[in-house]
């Protein structure tokens, strides 16, 4: 077993794992650590913790040290200094007419770099603006063009929960979402309902799709014919999946009795659903609003999947 903590960075959603060493450290705390980018300043997000030395990824580099006030202090005036950077740049950006969006500005903790992260429609060629931010800095200068996803996760907001984003407070990564999800869960396919603050299907879409696809193979489909334990036959009107409760309609002397089963106490075969007209016209030609909005989502969402193979 290896003990490792979990570091998080400013701009970066993953969490770095790394050797405590000789310190005693624990959640919340701030360290200094070297990584790819240079030596940099981080979070603690949890208290030091034993993995299997199968799962260590190597080479797993010590904390440099506990951040000190002269530590805290040289963060302090970074994040000072990035504030004026994104001032200049987006200053920069209007002189050579680019069109790109500035989201932040980030120095490394030991000033050798500073990143500029932006948004924009296709390629950039950005290359006179690198040489103009160049001369201004006197350092290395990176432009890191990103997603709306990426956006709204270094912005961060309130979900229509109520609560702060997901990508913000907590997701590594972006794990592929789509609209079956929302269609396995039962939720309104209302495309202003089941997007994100970025424009996107939201994440959380992906947090309970296991679940409803493992209860959904069990439950029957709306129109299948049940029978209950005691007897009784009928046809599926609606089904509860996290309650696992399904309604049936049961002709009772030429009329409809209405009973609500327990999973467990019906018996039925299950059918393959129909696939439904997906065009809202019932079956005419020519598609609503709404499933426009739809296949626009979805056909957005393989896109962000296919540029971010293509980068990687």
């Amino acid at each position: 077993m290896t003990t490792v903590i979990g570091v998080r960075f400013r701009t970066a959603g993953k969490v770095y794992f790394f050797a405590p060493g000789k310190y005693e450290i624990h959640k919340g705390d701030h360290v200094i650590v070297e990584t790819a980018r240079g030596i940099e300043y981080g979070t603690v997000v949890g208290d030091p913790r034993d993995i299997e030395d199968e799962k260590v990824i190597k080479p797993l580099k010590p904390v440099l040290r506990i951040a000190n006030p002269k530590d805290d202090e040289q963060e302090a005036s970074n994040r000072a200094k990035e504030k004026e950077a994104f001032k200049i740049c987006l200053e920069k950006i209007q002189k050579h007419g680019l069109e790109m969006k500035l989201i932040d500005a980030e120095y490394t903790f030991d000033n050798n770099k500073v990143l500029f992260y932006f948004t924009a429609d296709g390629r950039i060629d950005f290359r006179a603006l690198v040489k103009d931010l160049a001369a201004v800095f006197k350092t290395r200068i990176e432009l890191r063009q990103i997603g709306v996803r990426d956006e709204t996760k270094i912005i961060g907001g309130i979900g229509i929960c109520g609560r702060p984003l997901c990508c913000h407070s907590y997701l590594a990564d972006f794990a592929p979402v789509s609209i079956k999800m929302a269609k396995e869960q039962s939720l309104s396919l209302n495309p202003t309902k089941i997007s994100g603050v970025c424009g996107r299907l939201m994440c959380c879409l992906k947090n309970e799709e296991d679940v409803y696809e493992e209860i959904n193979r069990k439950m029957p489909n709306i129109g299948d014919i049940v029978t209950t334990d005691d007897g009784l036959k009928g046809e599926v009107s609606s089904i509860s999946v996290l309650r696992q409760m399904v309604r049936i309609l049961v002709d009772v002397n030429d009329a409809k009795e209405v009973h609500d089963c327990k999973l467990e106490t019906l018996h039925f075969v299950k059918k393959k659903q129909k696939r439904k007209n997906g065009n809202g016209n019932n079956g005419k030609n020519g598609k609503s609003e709404e499933d426009a909005e739809l296949e626009n989502l979805e056909k957005i969402e393989q896109t962000d999947a296919k540029s971010k193979l293509d980068d990687n």
